[in-house]
């Protein structure tokens, strides 16, 4: 009976799992021997069956528009690698994919979603030629309610940090949820990643990356101080604190997991970094209303305090955020200096 049970419980995935790739792959030719090889050699999990109906409509909707305006961004291209470029997948994962998520918009704290974009070519990962547009209208459709986030790299990068074992991607290989995907598009196998070398590689990260916050932070500190009857003085400061705060997510992203994405928005790297490591989530208070709106400004520092005639930040918040982001420097150097210590143990160094 357990055995019948099981059969049948294989054969409802089977057909679940084609019926959405054909959903995928629309009109095109599904090779389902090669599907069914690729389905065996995958632990990746298709269903959302965890998540409440409001958020699978929202998943649904963002998957949506990034394969409607990947094909306008390819819809005119001549070169083969473009012309014939594709998304191989669409993960879930973080928080939502691992069903730890947080829903508390009105406290300020509302898990975001994080897609990974697997795409055919290296060079279809650039985001401001290929995936500008659909972040934008994700950003400001009103049937998604909650900041989405995505990265894009080629299905070979992908594999190759799977190969390196890496930890990043191996979470991601082990907890993601594939969204959309086509046939042949496998996940590698990925490979343990020794003790000694995951010591070296990090504590390499932790040295380049960390010593930048301070000098960065030192800066603003001058600044600030001239900053007081001077906007220009204050713009800079702004500027510099956006660095620092990046920096220190670049620093204990690399540390943790070996990884970090090719962005400047502090919000998504905010949001991936407590995703790893839950107590910097302390350096940024949010349940406050006006602390949310200078996070904000923090935000928008990285362009406008230094291109725009409208960007305005006070003494007192720029102070608030001086203040935020040394709690998030010293924060970032005791978690990661205890990653290193974990390492080192396990190294036996």
């Amino acid at each position: 009976m357990t055995d019948g049970i099981r059969q049948g419980e294989r054969r409802k995935l089977d057909r679940l799992a084609i019926v959405l790739v054909t959903r995928a792959c629309d009109v095109e030719q599904i090779d389902l021997a090669t599907f069914a090889r690729d389905r065996e050699n995958r632990a990746m999990r298709i269903d959302l069956d965890h998540l409440p109906e409001l958020q699978q409509e929202e998943l649904q909707r963002a998957v949506a528009i990034l394969r409607e305006e990947f094909g306008k961004a390819i819809a005119t291209a001549t070169q083969p690698w473009k012309k014939n470029g594709k998304i191989l997948k669409i993960i879930l994962f973080g928080s939502y994919a691992r069903d730890d998520w947080v829903d508390e918009p009105e406290n300020g704290y509302q898990s975001d979603f994080d897609l990974l974009i697997v795409v055919s070519h290296p060079d279809l990962s650039d985001v401001a030629n290929y995936w500008y547009v659909a972040d934008d209208r994700i950003l400001h459709d009103d049937a998604i309610g909650r900041q989405v986030n995505i990265i894009v790299h080629s299905l070979d990068e992908v594999n190759q940090a799977l190969t390196r074992g890496e930890y990043f991607w191996v979470d991601i290989a082990r907890d993601g949820i594939a969204l959309y995907e086509l046939p042949g598009s496998a996940l590698a196998a990925p490979q343990p990643l020794t003790a000694a070398d995951a010591y070296e590689m990090a504590n390499r990260y932790f040295a380049e990356t960390f010593p930048g916050i301070d000098r960065l932070l030192e800066t603003a500190d001058f600044q600030r101080a001239n900053g007081a009857s001077d906007l220009g003085w204050r713009k800079d400061a702004a500027f510099l604190l956006h660095q620092a705060t990046e920096r220190a997510y670049a620093s204990v992203l690399l540390t943790k997991t070996l990884y970090f994405p090719r962005s400047h928005n502090i919000k998504f790297l905010r949001s991936l970094s407590e995703d790893h490591e839950h107590r910097l989530v302390e350096a940024w208070p949010r349940t406050d209303r006006r602390d949310r709106r200078r996070f904000e400004l923090l935000k928008r520092a990285y362009v406008e305090a230094r291109y725009s005639d409208q960007y305005e930040i006070s003494v007192e918040d720029l102070n608030w955020l001086a203040d935020g982001a040394r709690r998030l420097r010293n924060a970032v150097e005791a978690v990661s200096r205890e990653k290193l210590a974990q390492l080192r143990d396990a190294a036996g160094i």
